[in-house]
């Protein structure tokens, strides 16, 4: 709050100033990215990498069919074709084996989303894009400062996306940004979030004015919410460190209750740090997982599902989409819920949510 006063009494709130530049900063020095600019959104961020690796009509993106619409409808606004392949059964990340498949000469982009903020496959995924000269974009809305192998996630593609909705690990309400690993995108992409004009480079001193020299829109968020962005990110040790013993507790005390009952939780890799973004688990079938749900709401328990298959949504069907294209995404749309989780979730709160998913008795 302090920050937003300060925000305010600066007398400039309309976007890019004091708060932006320090989280622009922040991110830059802890991701890796070699620029970062705030946005209005997540979804936006996407919209600005589609802008920026100029798709066209006809041109097809491959995606993941369990993710949020986001993730492809940036994409599909430019004219993109969306070809969704499945996830692994185990992370629910995109399945590398079945990607290369995918990749047609009308291929112009290739999509990951690192569910949960665990990594995908990126020992894999990278020299397949490269071998096939296709930019790889990560949408690591769940994934911020996660890494893999060491290597923070938001770094591998030639750019990538982060969410700052009120649902994240840091949030300000509703905000995103875009990491750009590749510089030859970095000047237009500040054209295109300056509503296609010059003007950060005429604030720079480079021009002596600014006019309109390609397509934008306005992606800048305002400085009262990169305030209180700012402050979220100053404590992200803390938050993470909140986040990290919340799974690990969800981790530790059901985890043989699953075993149980044949409840799939999912997996995170070795050589994954993930991000502690959701508790996610797979019941055994759809019918189980309602009366879990109905069960869990008796008692006072929120509980909910997560992305219904893209390529069995209305707008997929439109793209060809068919039951059975995609089985694990069918399955997960189906059976997968995720468990209250947020920063200041009581351990009280959660050996109850714990003791009543012991006490649940409907199985199949």
């Amino acid at each position: 709050m302090r920050y937003i006063a300060e925000a305010v009494e600066r007398g400039h709130i309309s976007g890019d100033g004091h708060y932006t530049k320090l989280c622009h900063a922040l991110l830059e020095r802890e991701s890796g990215a070699s620029k970062v600019l705030l946005t209005t959104s997540c979804t936006h961020a996407l919209e600005m990498s589609a802008l920026l690796l100029g798709i066209q009509p006809g041109d097809e993106v491959i995606c993941p069919s369990f993710t949020f619409v986001s993730t492809i409808n940036a994409f599909v606004l430019r004219g993109a074709r969306p070809v969704f392949v499945d996830v692994r059964a185990d992370t629910f990340n995109l399945d590398e084996s079945l990607l290369e498949a995918a990749i047609t000469p009308r291929t112009k982009a290739i999509l990951l989303v690192h569910y949960g903020g665990v990594a995908c496959n990126m020992d894999v995924i990278v020299p397949i894009a490269a071998r096939h000269g296709i930019p790889l974009v990560e949408d690591n809305a769940h994934g911020l400062f996660a890494r893999y192998k060491g290597q923070r996630l938001g770094t591998f593609g030639v750019m990538a996306t982060q969410s700052f909705h009120e649902t994240k690990n840091f949030h300000c309400g509703e905000g995103g940004a875009l990491l750009i690993n590749d510089m030859q995108y970095a000047e237009r992409a500040e054209i295109i979030r300056e509503k296609g004009t010059n003007r950060s480079r005429f604030f720079r001193g480079q021009v002596d004015k600014y006019t309109w020299v390609d397509v934008g829109s306005s992606y800048l968020p305002s400085e009262i919410l990169a305030a209180f962005l700012y402050a979220q990110l100053e404590s992200r040790d803390e938050i993470q460190g909140k986040r990290q013993r919340i799974w690990q507790r969800y981790h530790d005390g059901l985890s043989a209750w699953a075993d149980r009952y044949d409840v799939q939780l999912q997996a995170v890799p070795a050589n994954c740090e993930q991000a502690y973004h959701v508790f996610a688990l797979v019941m055994p079938s759809l019918e189980t997982r309602q009366r879990l749900i109905a069960h869990l709401k008796a008692q006072g328990i929120l509980s909910v599902f997560h992305y219904l298959p893209l390529h069995l949504s209305d707008m997929g069907r439109q793209y060809g989409g068919q039951p059975g294209d995609c089985p694990v995404t069918e399955r997960l749309g189906d059976c997968l819920l995720r468990l209250p989780f947020y920063n200041d979730l009581s351990a009280a709160d959660q050996d109850a949510v714990i003791a009543a998913m012991e006490s649940f008795d409907g199985w199949a």
